[in-house]
């Protein structure tokens, strides 16, 4: 199957990260390489594009992709935690721009084997590196009942947790849960459909994801890191699609923005404490016209801030 994967707001985050010609930038989540290509029709050979994915099949996508390119373009397959020995490696030590694009591919979903879809029957996998070990058929099949409970309560917001879980862990005595498809059917069975919350199957699906992947226990460490090796007046984007990744995101970028951390009382400042970052106006949500193309767009929110201030350095 082709990589398909339709970049949402492009015009936004290229508007955003204010894009300098002989720049250097860095996609955290490079996918099929939509945001990067777009990043660098804008570079010169100056320029250069850093793109990290724990996906081989998105690697091999971008690859393809950004063959074209007149700017320097480097894309390592690994995870974004690990974005600061990455760029080590490459002996960057200071970035334009970087960009978040965060949550699952349209391609991830839409191949049936890779097991993200709980609308096609495949086994239960859901890494997005499959280099990793854990499976959602191993958190399906072995994780204790009230592990469960929290996984889906926390991460997939699902107010029939408890009963879902109990379900699951009936049927898995009886025999293993091999496929999303069984799944799906012991979700249906304990929990109704909501008119705005869909199908129940797409809450618990979410969060087995997310406990697979590690997704939001990396997030905060992750964006800071990003900030942390911006230039001055370089730019933060970051799309998130559910409420969990923009609540970590939003309050990581409150905490950059805050300047003095003194105790209220006190009558002035002693901490000398200095805000990072600047947040540049509320979340950008997706044009009405893109949101009609892309239904997948309609829950993306981007938020984009400015490097104003580097603790490791004394320049403002």
């Amino acid at each position: 199957m082709d990589f398909n994967h339709k970049s949402i707001m492009v015009a936004e985050v290229l508007n955003s990260l204010n894009i300098k010609s002989d720049g250097i930038y860095l996609d955290c989540t490079l996918g099929g390489g939509g945001h990067a290509l777009a990043i660098g029709k804008k570079l010169s050979a100056q320029g250069k594009i850093i793109g990290i994915d724990q996906d081989e099949d998105a690697i091999k996508a971008a690859t393809e992709n950004l063959s074209g390119l007149a700017c320097d373009v480097k894309i390592i397959r690994g995870n974004f935690s690990k974005l600061n020995e990455i760029l080590d490696d490459l002996d960057v030590d200071k970035i334009d721009g970087a960009l978040f694009d965060l949550g699952v591919s349209s391609y991830q979903i839409d191949t049936p084997e890779r097991g993200f879809s709980y609308m096609k029957d495949s086994p239960l996998d859901m890494r997005m590196d499959r280099r990793r070990s854990l499976t959602a058929r191993e958190v399906i099949n072995n994780y204790e009942e009230d592990r469960l409970i929290k996984i889906f309560r926390e991460y997939g917001e699902e107010r029939f947790s408890k009963r879902i879980a109990a379900a699951i862990c009936r049927e898995r005595k009886i025999s293993p849960i091999e496929t999303t498809g069984e799944l799906v059917k012991i979700i249906e069975s304990n929990a109704p459909h909501t008119k705005n919350g869909g199908h129940p199957a797409k809450r618990i699906f979410q969060a087995i994801r997310i406990e697979v992947n590690g997704e939001l226990e990396i997030l905060s460490d992750a964006i800071k890191n990003a900030v942390a090796r911006l230039k001055i007046g370089g730019r933060l984007a970051v799309i998130t699609f559910h409420s969990l990744e923009d609540r970590i995101v939003k309050e990581t970028l409150k905490t950059l923005a805050q300047g003095c951390i003194c105790p209220k009382n006190f009558p002035v400042c002693v901490c000398n404490h200095k805000a990072a970052i600047k947040i540049l106006g509320k979340a950008i949500t997706p044009a009405q016209i893109e949101i009609k193309s892309n239904s997948r767009a309609k829950s993306a929110k981007l938020r984009v801030a400015d490097k104003i201030f580097d603790i490791n350095s004394e320049e403002e």
